[in-house]
Parts: C-alpha cells; sequence; structure tokens
C-alpha cells in the first residue's frame, strides 16, 4: 500500500523534494499530494531581483518539473492555503474546505519578508500568531502594502520594480544586506536613481566589518547608487493621484530628513511562515523546530525543509527554552535538506547528515566584487604574542575601493572579507574551503590582483575539487566532466549538474572555466 505524503510549499525547495520522490511515486510506493498557495507554477524567487531589473527573461525563472511530475501521478493543489492540521487524525485542512489525509506531513512553506515597524505600515505587518489566510492574502496583514511600496517576494513584487526601473524612476530601498545591496547596484547600472538607506555605520554588516562595509559604499556611491547610513526610517509619506489613491512619496528618518521615492523597496530580512505549525502544536523557535533528519521535535511523522525550517538537537535548548541558529535562509541548504528527506521518505533508511561547506558569501554586481566568509570581526590589535588567538592581517585603499582582510589560526585561514579584489578573493575563497594555511608572505596574495600580475596563482581556482556551484556543491571537476560528455555550454553544464540553478552569481565562473577549457580550431 502506498503511503501518503502531503508536502505543503511549492517554492524551489519543493520542488526539489518532488523531484527527488519521483522515482518512489512511480513505482507505487509513495502517493504524494503537493498544496502551494501560489497558482502558478515554481519559480527561482532567489533571482527575481535578476528579473526586476531586466537581466533576464521572465521564463528564465522557471523551474521545470511540474508537468513530468503530474504524469508520474503527483497531485497539485496549488492556489490553496492550509488553514489547519489535525495530527490525530492526520488530516490536512485547506481552505476550501478539502481535508487530505496523509501518512507523512512535510512542511516547506518557506518565508515571508519583514515588514518594519514603520508608521503607516503598521496594518500590513503579520503576525506569527495570525491564521493562515486566503491564498492572496498569505503575507499580508490587515492591510496589504501601501501602493508604491514592495517587499520583491513574489512575481508581482517583481513587475512593480521591473517598471520603475524601465522608467529611470526613483527607488529607496530600506536595507542594506546582500539582497538590497545587490538590487540597489542593479537597478542603478539598469538607469534607475537609487538611494539606500539603512541603520548601521556600513552596509552588509551581517557578513562584513565595517571597515570593508565602508568601502563597499564608497565604490557604491562612485556606481551612482546614494547610500544613506544611520538612517534610522521611522514613518512614510504618501502623495494622492488624480483618483484619490494613496502612493508612497517618501521615507521619513529619525533625523527628519525625507528620503523622495517612487517606490519603497523593503529589505529587512525574512521571517520563517510557522503559523501551520504552530497552529497544529508543533515545537517552533524561529522556524519549525526539526533534527538534523529534518523530522519534527514534537511529531515523528512531519517534517520540515528549507527557509521554515530550524534545524538542531534538543539537548541544545537552553533553560529559557530558547534555541540557538535558525534558518539558514540560503537554496543549498534547502535543496539538500530535501534531497536526504526524499532519501528518507523512498526507502526509509535515513542516510548521513550532509556535511555543509563552510558558508561564503558573494553580491553579484556589475563593477564591483566582494566575498567574505567566517570570522569577519576579529580585532586585529587583540592577540598578543603566546596567546592561542586569531591574528588578523588588514590592508585597504578606499579611493581605490580595495579592501582585504584576513584571520588565522595557526596560519590557517578562518575569515576574510575582500571587496575590489576579485583575484584575491577567488584565491582566499579557495584556501578558506579546503582549510589550508596561507603563505608565510601574506602579502603575495595582493599581487594577485597586480596589473602586472599576469596568470600567475598561489592556487588553481579551477581545479578538480575547488566549490563553483556553492548552492549545488558542484566542484570544478564536475563541471568539466558535464562539458566533455555534451556540450561545453552554460545550459548543458546547468542541466547536468545544476550548477547555476541557485543564486546565480556561479554562472561567470562557469563561464570562464568552460572559456579555459575550449581548445581554438
Amino acid at each position: 500500500m502506498s503511503e501518503r505524503v502531503v508536502l505543503v510549499g511549492y517554492g524551489p525547495v519543493g520542488a526539489r523534494l518532488v523531484e527527488g520522490l519521483l522515482p518512489a511515486v512511480r513505482d507505487g510506493r509513495i502517493d504524494l499530494t503537493v498544496v502551494g498557495a501560489e497558482s502558478h507554477d515554481v519559480y527561482n524567487r532567489v533571482l527575481l531581483a535578476e528579473y526586476a531589473v531586466g537581466r533576464m527573461k521572465r521564463d528564465g525563472l522557471d523551474l521545470a518539473g511540474r508537468a513530468i511530475a503530474e504524469e508520474a501521478g503527483v497531485r497539485f493543489a496549488l492556489g490553496t492555503t492550509v488553514v489547519g492540521v489535525d495530527r490525530g487524525s492526520r488530516v490536512v485542512r485547506l481552505h476550501d474546505g478539502i481535508r487530505i489525509p496523509y501518512d507523512r506531513l512535510v512542511l516547506a512553506t518557506g518565508a515571508r519578508a519583514n515588514v518594519p515597524t514603520l508608521a503607516g505600515l503598521e496594518r500590513a505587518q503579520r503576525h506569527r500568531s495570525a491564521r493562515p489566510a486566503e491564498p492572496t492574502a498569505l503575507d499580508q496583514g490587515a492591510s496589504p502594502l501601501p501602493r508604491g511600496v514592495v517587499a520583491l517576494r513574489h512575481l508581482a513584487d517583481a513587475e512593480l520594480v521591473r517598471a520603475a526601473v524601465s522608467a529611470g524612476q526613483r527607488i529607496v530601498v530600506l536595507g542594506a544586506g546582500v539582497l538590497g545591496m545587490e538590487l540597489a547596484l542593479a537597478a542603478a547600472e539598469a538607469g534607475a536613481q537609487v538611494v539606500v538607506a539603512y541603520h548601521s555605520a556600513a552596509p552588509m554588516n551581517r557578513t562584513l566589518d565595517e571597515n570593508g562595509g565602508r568601502v563597499l559604499a564608497h565604490t557604491a556611491a562612485a556606481l551612482g547608487v546614494e547610500m544613506r547610513h544611520h538612517a534610522r526610517a521611522e514613518s512614510i509619506v504618501q502623495r494622492y493621484d488624480d483618483h484619490g489613491q494613496a502612493w508612497f512619496d517618501g521615507l521619513v528618518c529619525a533625523d527628519g530628513s525625507v528620503l523622495a521615492g517612487d517606490l519603497l523597496v523593503l529589505s529587512c530580512g525574512v521571517a520563517a511562515r510557522t503559523e501551520v505549525a504552530s497552529l497544529c502544536g508543533l515545537a517552533t523557535s524561529t522556524g519549525v523546530l526539526v533534527d538534523a533528519a529534518s523530522r519534527s521535535w514534537t511529531d515523528p511523522d512531519v517534517f520540515a525543509i528549507g527557509d521554515c525550517a530550524h534545524v538542531a538537537d534538543p539537548a541544545d535548548a537552553g533553560p529559557d527554552g530558547r534555541v540557538p541558529g535558525g534558518p539558514s535562509g540560503l537554496v543549498g541548504p534547502g535543496w539538500r535538506q530535501a534531497d536526504r528527506l526524499a532519501a528518507l521518505l523512498s526507502s526509509g533508511v535515513d542516510g548521513p547528515a550532509p556535511v555543509e561547506r563552510p558558508g561564503v558569501v558573494m553580491l553579484k554586481a556589475e563593477g564591483i566584487d566582494v566575498v567574505a566568509a567566517g570570522d569577519v570581526d576579529a580585532d586585529p590589535f587583540s592577540h598578543s604574542p603566546g596567546c592561542h588567538g586569531p591574528q588578523v592581517t588588514v590592508w585597504t585603499d578606499p579611493a581605490r575601493g580595495a579592501y582585504v582582510k584576513l584571520s588565522t589560526v595557526d596560519g590557517v585561514l578562518t575569515g576574510f572579507v575582500s571587496v575590489g579584489m576579485p583575484r584575491t578573493g577567488a584565491e582566499l575563497t579557495l584556501l578558506f574551503e579546503r582549510g589550508s594555511e596561507l603563505p608565510a608572505d601574506r602579502s603575495s596574495l595582493l599581487r594577485l590582483d597586480a596589473p602586472d600580475a599576469g596568470t600567475a596563482v598561489v592556487a588553481d581556482p579551477f581545479a578538480a575539487d575547488a566549490t563553483v556551484c556553492w548552492c549545488n556543491g558542484v566542484s570544478a571537476g564536475a563541471i568539466r566532466e558535464a562539458a566533455s560528455a555534451a556540450e561545453p555550454t552554460v545550459a548543458c553544464v546547468k542541466a547536468a549538474t545544476r550548477a547555476g540553478t541557485g543564486c546565480g552569481g556561479c554562472v561567470g565562473r562557469i563561464t570562464e572555466l568552460l572559456a579555459r577549457e575550449v581548445v581554438p580550431a
């Protein structure tokens, strides 16, 4: 008899699970039903900003697979939301009254954009205790966001940003994390007027140290983005059109300044959608609490993967009930959770937990190269002779937009920041991934970006074991094999290895690797 599996959520992570379960569906071992709030097919949400600024067409977002899944026997209930789960009866209740029985329930409900506590946005804030709503209001509070305010989490948001960019309008981006900076730089390059407002002293303060962030801000300003640091937003002001409709007109800051604009893009982080889990009594923290096998702490027949999943050991919970960590917020770990869970549900055998590679953050932007990983906040002057602590090396040239910071323990790289130094950044990424020791003369790394450096490097960034695609963990060697077995094109590599199908940040490196492999006729 088939095991009934219900998957709630049909984003990129949910789609990956469906793909992994297809052999068991075809064999009749699993009866799979997929519930999704959006009515259209799954698309790559990570690349919405690329579409919003006109760098890719709409079909470039699509993740194929639904037609194949339906042919295999998977049932889809899209454009609907779950309003309750009866774990005793093992039934999922939908907003339209339909009830779906299950043996195993998987939550891949993802995350929604945070709406900041600004005057004018109060009714748009959605509280975690709110019950699931109609599909069209899944991420809304008592009222939708005001006209001219978007969070860039859905296709409709991307269409509004795309129209503003095409018209060369003034866009205010609130928040200077990785996604906010990528959007701001790309929109400015496409011809929009862009201002970025952020509370901290420097952008990307969760990824870069302050000095690295300040160099980034200096370079972004040179590329046409107005950077407003220590800008504590308090409210929005609106204008009224000829039909009496209110539209965003400006962002008011604590110092009394008003950042005028035609569109406000909220880039203030995300929060896991945990309402369904909470309503049926599952343990939650910053996400649905699950173990390394993605199994709920509360119910062994319920699982959670992706942006809604908070992976932790129950033994790590503190006396106050707080649990360290939280959802990763990255598509790569979510995909690996989906792969492992598909194997578990298909065979009943729990395989080894995936070993997550060290997190490396790269900024996708033209005209500036930013990469960072590990411990970036170590103090250069805190290390004393005989102390077994990190040694920090810093080199900076703000006028030229260049900054490098290295943190090492016993000569091994434990963290780094590289801004405006693409070849040095690539070398440090490889050394960090391998846990290698740095050369005794640290200044030799800086020579990699010198005009007369030629092609000499300390290590080959395209060595067989070097990771090219971090989302899918694809090495340079695997890409070479895929290219040699078919045509040496990015499209063929994507189809064979999935490299480049996540955040898209590795497509340039894939292109460069393929160019090296092609022998001129």
